[in-house]
């Protein structure tokens, strides 16, 4: 069972490198192409509407018949796609190329996060932040990768990107491939009490919170480096290693946010994770100095990372019969739809200052925290001894 988290958690890891090297990217992509700030965010904004269209489908998918191939070729798209775009010339043919990775990590996701779902055990927040660990470090070392490749070798430098999916698609492959048909299998789905009904309602609000969360992730994530370029006039690769830290910063609070759920509640931890953030954004926007900043950078990102988990398993508790869709929702929908705000910051920059776009961010958490605290805790849990 340890073996298939960690080769799920692996898989999660190489698909997201692809989304973490895209703000790394951004900066270099802007130069070659002179882009505002509103298209660079357009770049974003193309692979997460793609993801939020065809995400419910793979989601739907993975819930209706067995799908194990949706991983392995969802983290070869997701590699090949973002690999590409320094090959092709042109914006649209940029534009293009994030859209097929985003239809490789959407195919990805849903398809992981059903898998962990089944692996027997009653801590299933602990056991989805192991999983959730994997893109936590996926998207921080994918500036590490990225901006090394693209200053020695120029754009081109974004094919380094297809070799990490190339072999742990051939892995995930082999191992299906050579398991042993007498081997207990754990991606069965778990039985459902016909007494169980499924809150739809708490999951429309809870597929607000994780836009929220979207929000200040993507935002953050795409507007950081610049904010560290151009307001606190750094280089371009202190912009990326502070995007490193801002992710890495993530694992500790992925994990730390599946421990504390497991134990007192996966909608306490929720609230408490955007309570957190209220002073944290203001004073970002008051220091001065990259030194003082990156502390408080350091906190965001922990913040954001420790509501990861706790919002995956309710969703899947709250609709205990479409652990896929609701997987894609909360894995890939909501935070899609999140992305969307991203052009729209975009436009804030370039008319008032990346300073005011992250003021914008900066409301989030307390709107977010309000409607984090009418969700209900569930009572289901499935693969465990209670209901």
């Amino acid at each position: 069972m340890k073996y298939r988290l960690a080769l799920l958690s692996a898989g999660h890891l190489v698909t997201d490198v692809n989304q973490g090297a895209l703000p790394a990217l951004l900066p270099f992509l802007i130069s070659e192409y002179h882009l505002s700030y509103a298209a660079a965010g357009v770049i974003i904004f193309s692979t997460n509407i793609v993801s939020t269209i065809v995400q419910p489908l793979f989601g739907y998918l993975a819930d209706r018949v067995s799908s194990p191939w949706l991983m392995p070729a969802g983290i070869v798209l997701a590699g090949v796609g973002m690999g590409a775009t320094g090959v092709v010339s042109g914006y649209g043919w940029v534009l293009v190329c994030v859209m097929v990775s985003g239809i490789g990590v959407a195919a990805f996701h849903p398809q992981g996060a059903l898998m962990v779902d089944r692996i027997p055990g009653e801590r299933k927040a602990s056991a989805m932040s192991l999983f959730g660990i994997g893109g936590t470090i996926g998207i921080a070392v994918g500036p590490v990768i990225i901006t090394p490749a693209l200053l020695v070798f120029g754009l081109r430098g974004t094919l380094v990107l297809v070799i990490p999916v190339s072999i742990l698609a051939a892995v995930l492959v082999h191992e299906r491939a050579g398991r042993d048909p007498g081997h207990p299998r754990t991606d069965r789905r778990p039985a459902v009490p016909p007494s169980v009904r499924e809150d739809w309602s708490a999951f429309a609000r809870l597929t607000g919170v994780v836009v929220a969360r979207a929000v200040l992730s993507y935002g953050f994530y795409t507007y950081l480096p610049l904010y560290w370029i151009n307001v606190l006039h750094q280089s371009k690769v202190a912009g990326a290693l502070t995007l490193t830290l801002f992710a890495l910063s993530g694992v500790a609070g992925n994990l730390l946010g599946g421990r504390l759920a497991d134990r007192w509640g996966y909608t306490r931890v929720t609230i408490v994770g955007f309570c957190a953030q209220l002073p944290l954004v203001p004073l970002l926007l008051i220091v001065s100095t990259p030194a003082m900043a990156l502390p408080l950078v350091v906190l965001i990102g922990g913040c954001i990372a420790v509501m990861y988990s706790p919002s995956i398993v309710l969703g899947q508790r709250y609709l205990p019969r479409h652990t896929g869709l609701s997987s894609g929702v909360t894995l890939g929908v909501a935070v899609s739809i999140g992305g969307v705000a991203i052009p729209i910051l975009g436009r804030v920059a370039d008319h008032s200052g990346l300073g005011m776009a992250f003021a914008v961010l900066g409301i989030v958490p307390a709107v977010a925290a309000g409607l984090a605290w009418s969700l209900p805790e569930p009572r289901l849990v499935l693969n465990g001894s209670r209901e």
